[in-house]
């Protein structure tokens, strides 16, 4: 177990030398766009994890050919070893300097008073720049980048605001690692959920319809089910009760809550119904509370557990939509604890020890966290803050987690953990949450009777375990690649007769397999056998089990394993391998 806060300075010194190097090669790319449109609008070019993008207004739309001929300019660039050369201005010679670029108007307008506004000049170009960048093109490596791809981005994300052309870049130390990057890249593309849940028919997306709302295909019910089923049963192991609440409240309730202050332009807007505002909700934990006030509450009651797999909905800006993985409507697979101060740390410790459980039984093992303390506004006493803080540390410690503290970076209602997992290909993403809340216990007025008779206020803790059924089911495909393991596999045996002659006898095995558990189906189409092997191939399905003569005789089936391994079983075996793998949650 090991905790840090900052990254030592080997580390940063060299993020500053990929930093510098990454800013530079975007300067380098616009320089080759106004080769090609002199009369191009530039917005911002910043250096982004793994490369850099660029901002243009252009005159025409660009096309895969016009990044051929950028790269053909940024070549020369770096050729000819322009030095970067800064250039401390004044507020007027700047506004003067750029009156024909609008957007760098805007940003020089947007300055405080007293910012330092600078120029970087690299052979005739010349752009509104901080830096910092390399000491001339030729430190650049001209077999280390690449043009990536064409996207549209809001100017300043305002959706609002013109839509601008943004190229993405990508740029390394050397050809080796560009190469290693972009291998990378193809594996993401081939794992890319959008990509799977089409090809997999799990689930689509309807602009027409509403953007950011998913439709979940019966291939993806299942598998939703699936998930759906397991999480239940084990919050009963786990001593929760399960709760359902409405989809929309009046305004009072988030008046109270405070969403409408300080989360109205995330909430959809509201409805007139019998003269009185509703909104949709945007959490659901103002609900729960509604239904611990609706009674008096002794310490002896307590702890309360209460989960609910709730819908919200929040008006996503259309440009920030992906997939699942950023959406407009979602179901958080939320819960609340509400208990004493003498229980809160055995409360914390069962939480964290149930998050990572239910991680690892998603296959997930490289599990971080992230603990964020009080920032400089907050609410609730300062003491109640630390006890807070000091469970959640304890519970970290207790598990032997890798973490980082994250020192003001709690919400100003109370510190949190955050879990991060490790996907098959080494992207972190950010799955439960642990999160105090000193704030909505105030603004409901929550009480329980404590031991000595007074009122008091109750702790009350928010957490997600898989953060919401869309964004962990995007990032369980891209985990897997579509390859799941059986047990959450949409369809866990096909049964694939030779012949038309012994359909009777694969359509009795799928009914065989169903009755015993297994998520089964018998392909009768007109198509040949080994076209329809390869189908289910590209469809990742675990067990094709082909019924002919034999097997019919035999009451048997041949096994034709996703992995490409082969096998021949008795039909009762058969059921038995697949239901240990479903059992064991492992993959075929």
């Amino acid at each position: 177990m090991n905790q840090s806060t900052i990254k030592n300075d080997k580390d940063a010194k060299k993020e500053d030398k990929i930093y510098r190097m990454r800013h530079s090669m975007a300067h380098v790319m616009a320089r080759g766009v106004l080769k090609i449109f002199p009369d191009a609008k530039i917005a911002i070019g910043p250096p982004i994890e793994n490369g850099f993008y660029y901002d243009f207004d252009l005159p025409r739309r660009l096309t895969p050919e016009d990044l051929e001929e950028i790269e053909k300019y940024m070549a020369e660039t770096i050729a000819a070893d322009f030095p970067f050369r800064k250039e401390v201005i004044s507020r007027e010679y700047a506004l003067e300097f750029f009156k024909d670029q609008d957007y760098k108007i805007e940003l020089i307008n947007d300055l405080p008073k007293d910012e330092e506004i600078s120029l970087y000049q690299m052979g005739d170009f010349i752009d509104l720049c901080r830096g910092p960048h390399v000491e001339s093109t030729g430190r650049l490596n001209p077999k280390g980048f690449k043009l990536l791809s064409i996207a549209g981005a809001y100017w300043r994300g305002d959706e609002k605001r013109p839509m601008l052309q943004r190229i993405y870049g990508t740029a390394w130390n050397d050809a080796k690692q560009l190469k290693a990057h972009l291998e990378h890249l193809e594996e993401l593309e081939k794992r890319d959920h959008r990509r799977l849940g089409k090809e997999l028919d799990l689930f689509s997306l309807h602009e027409k319809a509403g953007p950011g709302l998913v439709y979940w295909h019966p291939k993806g019910g299942r598998l939703r089910v699936a998930v759906e089923d397991f999480w239940r049963q084990e919050h009963y192991k786990n001593g929760y009760e399960m709760v359902f609440t409405p989809h929309v409240g009046k305004s009072w309730l988030w008046e109270t809550s405070g969403h409408l202050d300080f989360y109205a332009e995330s909430m959809y807007p509201n409805m007139v119904m019998d003269k009185a505002d509703y909104y949709a909700k945007p959490m659901n934990c103002p609900f729960h509370v509604m239904i611990y006030n609706n009674g008096k509450h002794s310490y002896r009651d307590l702890p309360y557990r209460w989960a609910e797999l709730g819908t919200v909905y929040r008006y996503e800006r259309s440009g920030t939509l992906h997939g699942l993985l950023r959406v407009r409507g979602f179901t958080q697979d939320d819960a609340h604890l509400f208990c004493t101060p003498a229980q809160m740390q055995q409360e914390i410790r069962e939480v964290l020890r149930f998050s990572l459980y239910m991680l690892r039984s998603f296959g997930f093992r490289d599990i971080s966290a992230y603990l964020a303390t009080r920032p400089e506004k907050s609410v609730g006493d300062p003491s109640r803050w630390e006890a807070a803080q000091q469970s959640l540390k304890e519970a970290i410690e207790s598990e032997s987690l890798e973490y980082s503290l994250d020192e003001g970076g709690g919400a100003f209602y109370g510190p949190k953990i955050d879990l991060k997992v490790k996907d098959a290909l080494g992207r972190q993403w950010q799955l439960s949450t642990i999160q105090f809340d000193f704030n909505l216990p105030d603004r409901f007025n929550m009480t329980f009777t404590d031991s000595d008779g007074d009122e008091k206020r109750p702790y009350m803790i928010h957490r997600a375990l898989l953060g919401s059924m869309e964004r962990f089911f995007g990032v369980l495909v891209e985990h897997y690649g579509g390859a799941f393991p059986v047990w959450l596999s949409p369809v866990q045996a096909v049964v694939i007769p030779v012949a038309p002659a012994f359909d009777d006898y694969a359509a009795q095995t799928a009914r065989t397999l169903q009755a015993a558990g297994i998520r089964a189906e018998a392909n009768l189409s007109n198509d040949r056998m080994n076209a329809k092997i390869r189908l289910h191939q590209t469809e990742k399905i675990p067990y094709m089990l082909v019924a002919g003569e034999r097997e019919q005789q035999e009451n048997s089936v041949s096994i034709r394993i996703r992995t490409g391994e082969k096998m021949e079983l008795p039909l009762n075996d058969a059921i038995a391998l697949i239901n240990k793998k479903i059992a064991d949650k492992e993959m075929p």
